[in-house]
């Protein structure tokens, strides 16, 4: 059995990070590098960083922190917001980051996810997903930091990802963000069973319980978080120890 990825996020704001809830009530937390070193340090298996007003704002992903990480860190990154074509994928990969993660950009020009998993592998072509729960009983993708809702469903959508070559779906539940109660285990386990690529939880991490379930009862590759992390509520050492106690293959 693979271990399970901890995976602190660190969204990002005018080169600060920051954290919401349900994408809003935004506030400071640190800066890149000094969150990104210090989770390298503590036993994060990787990081992810979200321009998250990149997208919304149709402008270029802000490149001045993804080379200083990289400098200052020893474990894998993903970025991802304002990625909209091969070449920003190739500008981001040669800062130093290992994955590239495309929601926006992915859904008006799904072809963007067969090309760049053609020329740089499907290992760096992360299908981020911001879905929220509709009257149909299923899921919505939203787009742009979460602010426009499309007419894809979830599911549909991260099967359709894969096929056209995403080769990691992350999975970031609105109805869930920062509201600590628990990832959305439904959502979850229909897509893990739908795809045959890892799947990254993301969205509702309040206690060590919410990541053992979302492992557990959700069959996921990664756990996702930020608020939990970033306010010092969880260190992922403790996590890491008690889901090794219950029996989760993990990394220490």
């Amino acid at each position: 059995m693979l271990a399970k990825r901890i995976i602190p996020c660190l969204d990002v704001r005018n080169g600060r990070v920051v954290k919401g809830k349900k994408f809003k009530d935004i506030r400071d937390v640190n800066a890149p590098v000094t969150l990104g070193k210090h989770y390298s340090e503590s036993g994060a298996d990787e990081l992810v960083f979200y321009d998250i007003t990149a997208s919304s704002d149709e402008k270029k992903i802000s490149l001045e922190f993804v080379s200083d990480v990289a400098k200052n860190i020893n474990i894998p990154f993903c970025v991802g917001g304002g990625v909209h074509s091969i070449e920003d994928f190739k500008t981001i990969l040669r800062k130093g980051a290992d994955k590239i993660s495309i929601n926006t950009s992915a859904v008006k020009n799904p072809k963007l996810i067969k090309e760049a998993s053609i020329k740089f592998g499907s290992q760096c072509v992360v299908l981020s997903i911001d879905a929220k729960r509709n009257e149909k009983g299923s899921w919505s993708v939203y787009i742009k930091g979460g602010r426009e809702k499309t007419t894809l469903d979830a599911i549909k959508w991260a099967i359709e990802g894969v096929k056209l070559g995403a080769g990691e779906i992350v999975v970031n539940s609105i109805d869930h963000d920062g509201m600590k109660k628990g990832y959305d285990i439904e959502l979850l386990k229909k897509i893990t069973q739908s795809v045959n690529v890892p799947v990254i939880a993301s969205g509702g991490a309040g206690t060590i319980d919410h990541f053992y379930q979302a492992v557990n009862e959700a069959n996921i590759d990664g756990i996702l978080a930020a608020s939990v992390f970033h306010f010092g509520e969880i260190r992922i050492l403790d996590l890491k120890k008690e889901l090794k106690y219950r029996g989760i293959s993990i990394r220490l």
